[in-house]
């Protein structure tokens, strides 16, 4: 798969067009899925997996890669679906999630494409909130499925959601008085863990599953008023289907309504390179999921 990843500089031309690369590959069948080019590190021929005593059920075992020890996760079997059989002939997709790298296991990869944010779409409502979707495309007159990885991640290893009780108290005295906080992302579990986190400080929340209904909730309140008064800051992931977090960011700076709104983009998404994504597009913080202590001090350092 040499050749997959191409320069930074290259991809992040991409920021503030509201466009995306994804890796298509399959798993057991025919279905397409897909994953943002930007959380790929590297694929590879699946490497000779060595056991992991007392590991959960979906991780087939570990690897050495580059002098890092990774665990490998059944991306098939971790949503119901049959396990991989033949490793051998699989190929495994190194990505980094929530500061932390891990493998998935996938039966072929396929290519890398690039698409607009605005024709990848919400999952239909008749899936249920059980199913691990995040949004679909159509390519090649195929469904593409995008996975909610942050949901896969969560139920093999779940992370807390506690703030720190002295944070809590001086972030409770600062909150005080102040307006709710807006909450735009597209994944169940990160929306619940972000929440969780901003009510612990004594906050109210809006809740939006992705930039485009952001933007339209803010547009719709600045008609009523001010939005200083309505809204004390934005919290935004940055992958989302519609209009991704950095769209959404540079539409509230060029909106004379908004755009003193204080944003903090939130997401799974590392790297060196975000810090100048996040100048590029205006936004005030950048947070890697996902730090419960790190967010609620974020929030009150910008109340």
């Amino acid at each position: 798969m040499a050749g997959v990843l191409d320069s930074v500089n290259q991809r992040t031309q991409l920021v503030g067009q509201n466009r995306l690369e994804l890796l298509l590959f399959r798993l057991n069948g025919r279905q397409r899925f897909g994953i943002n080019v930007f959380k790929v590190k590297e694929v590879l021929q699946c490497p000779r997996l060595s056991g992991l005593p007392q590991r959960h059920p979906v991780i087939r075992g570990v690897a050495n890669i580059r002098g890092q020890t990774i665990s490998i996760i059944d991306l098939s079997k971790s949503m119901g679906g049959r396990p991989v059989e033949q490793t051998e002939d699989s190929f495994v997709i190194i990505s980094e999630y929530n500061r932390s790298v891990q493998g998935f296991l996938v039966s072929s990869v396929e290519r890398i494409i690039n698409v607009n944010w605005e024709s990848i779409l919400p999952p239909p409502k008749g899936a249920g909130r059980f199913n691990y979707m995040t949004a679909v495309t159509e390519i090649d007159g195929e469904l593409v499925e995008i996975l909610d990885v942050e949901k896969i991640l969560d139920e093999i290893s779940p992370a807390s959601t506690d703030v720190d009780a002295a944070i809590v108290a001086r972030s409770r005295q600062q909150s005080a008085g102040h307006k709710p906080v807006l909450i735009a992302d597209d994944s169940s579990v990160a929306r619940r863990q972000v929440v969780k986190a901003v009510e612990s400080l004594g906050l109210e929340c809006i809740v939006t599953e992705n930039g485009r209904q952001a933007l339209n909730k803010l547009v719709e309140m600045a008609a009523q008023g001010p939005i200083e008064e309505q809204v004390s800051l934005v919290i935004s992931d940055v992958e989302m289907p519609e209009m991704d977090g950095y769209t959404l960011t540079a539409e509230i700076r060029s909106h004379p309504a908004l755009k003193s709104l204080h944003v903090i983009l939130h997401t799974s998404l590392s790297g060196v390179f975000n810090k100048a994504l996040v100048e590029k597009v205006g936004a005030d913080n950048f947070i890697a999921k996902f730090q419960p202590d790190e967010l609620a001090t974020a929030v009150s350092d910008a109340l």
